[in-house]
């Protein structure tokens, strides 16, 4: 366990070079391995985190979606959700029952192997590119303007 619990310390400390570099500007939040940072897209901003989960040698990337999704969306919201990931080939949208959190979570599996700041890069963009891209879709279908699936053949194809 000491030598998973080194590399974990050592990714934590990655991750910060990364994110200080960066200009993320993170703030680590107070005796956890995380870090909380802000997004500013095109399409509105995200608060995220960095996380490092030390027994699994895992680094998470959250990107939370500026949207909470009222009861009465959140079959449409999931059929969103659940169209948007479909072929999604780093990450997944998450959409909570309870709350109507909506966000993006990108991850990379780090064990027995060194998380390098090109890993940690490649993960935070393109959960922040993906939150930024499908947040517009996601309002529309909350707000009622759209259906899932007219909302979801709109973005992608805008990708083309």
């Amino acid at each position: 366990m000491s030598n998973d619990l080194d590399n974990a310390l050592r990714a934590f400390e990655t991750l910060g070079r990364f994110l200080e570099a960066d200009e993320w500007y993170p703030q680590q939040m107070e005796d956890m391995l995380l870090y909380r940072v802000a997004f500013a897209g095109e399409n509105g901003e995200a608060t995220c985190f960095a996380q490092i989960e030390p027994e699994l040698e895992l680094f998470l990337f959250y990107a939370y979606a500026p949207i909470e999704v009222p009861t009465g969306q959140r079959a449409a919201a999931a059929e969103f959700i659940n169209r948007a990931n479909y072929g999604m080939w780093i990450g997944n949208f998450e959409l909570d029952y309870g709350d109507g959190e909506v966000r993006y979570k990108g991850s990379v599996a780090f064990k027995d192997t060194t998380l390098t700041e090109a890993l940690i890069r490649n993960t935070i963009y393109a959960s922040v590119e993906a939150i930024d891209q499908y947040l517009p879709g996601l309002r529309d279908v909350v707000d009622g303007r759209a259906a899932p699936a007219a909302a979801i053949a709109s973005i992608e194809t805008d990708e083309d």
